[in-house]
């Protein structure tokens, strides 16, 4: 008989495996992942503890996300405030020169629209995207009315408790 921690072991090689294949399974792994009757209570202990492991991890990877994003606002902010600084010494002092590098100004322009509404048809640019109202469609489904094409799918989600 093997032992909890053994099917555990085992199960983690067989997850780490996976990971390394990027999710792919092959026909073996689909086997070896498989839950039968006896083993269902081990199986279903070791795969509970890598769900929870890995929801954690995702947690800290969404934490440090955000933490980087944060970094990355700093930042730009930084990179913002330093170069309106040298465009204030170049309307300052003209253009100059500092070692390999040259401080000047281009000119550049942009067309700025006040109220897109008030232009004529010819100036604007119409985009269109049309989506499925579920919400309305499912209503009618659940009323019994038939719309080709729609169906409700029903699922079965795991809920862990």
């Amino acid at each position: 008989m093997t032992t909890l921690y053994n099917i555990t072991a085992e199960q983690r090689a067989l997850i780490n495996e996976i990971e390394a294949l990027d999710g792919e399974l092959t026909p073996d792994m689909e086997i070896k992942l498989s839950i039968n009757e006896s083993q269902l209570q081990q199986k279903s202990i070791g795969y509970l503890e890598v769900i929870k492991k890995k929801e954690e991890y995702n947690s800290l990877i969404d934490a440090e996300i955000k933490r980087l994003q944060a970094l990355k606002k700093q930042s730009n902010n930084t990179i913002g405030f330093l170069k309106e600084n040298l465009l204030k010494a170049v309307k300052t002092f003209g253009n100059y020169e500092v070692g390999l590098s040259k401080f000047g100004t281009r000119k550049s322009s942009s067309v700025e629209v006040e109220d897109v509404n008030s232009l004529p048809k010819e100036y604007k640019v119409v985009t269109v995207t049309e989506r499925a109202d579920k919400k309305k469609l499912k209503e009618a489904l659940k009323s019994g009315k038939e719309i080709e094409g729609v169906r409700i799918e029903e699922h079965l989600n795991l809920k862990i408790n």
